[in-house]
């Protein structure tokens, strides 16, 4: 069981952890032209079926794992929310 926990924490890790560099690049650019409002509202409703999976399998790996997914996301777009009200001719 524990076992199973360990690589479970281990692929959480680096698949939450891949949405790092994504999430650097477009916080320092303020730049998320690139990133589609349908890929971010598929993506963040398959995140949040996954959490509550979690939850309800009781599983820590993937409630951590998608719940720092969906925080990673949530400031996504929050930036590309703040990036296409920019945009906005005046």
């Amino acid at each position: 069981m524990m076992g199973r926990t360990v690589l479970g924490l281990l692929a959480a890790t680096l698949t939450t952890g891949c949405w790092l560099p994504q999430l650097l690049r477009s916080w320092r650019t303020r730049s998320t032209g690139d990133l589609s409002w349908l890929y971010l509202l598929v993506l963040s409703t398959g995140i949040v079926l996954w959490l509550v999976y979690g939850v309800i399998s009781r599983d820590p790996a993937i409630v951590i794992a998608n719940g720092t997914t969906l925080v990673a996301l949530g400031t996504l777009a929050a930036l590309k929310l703040r990036g296409d009200a920019s945009a906005v001719p005046q």
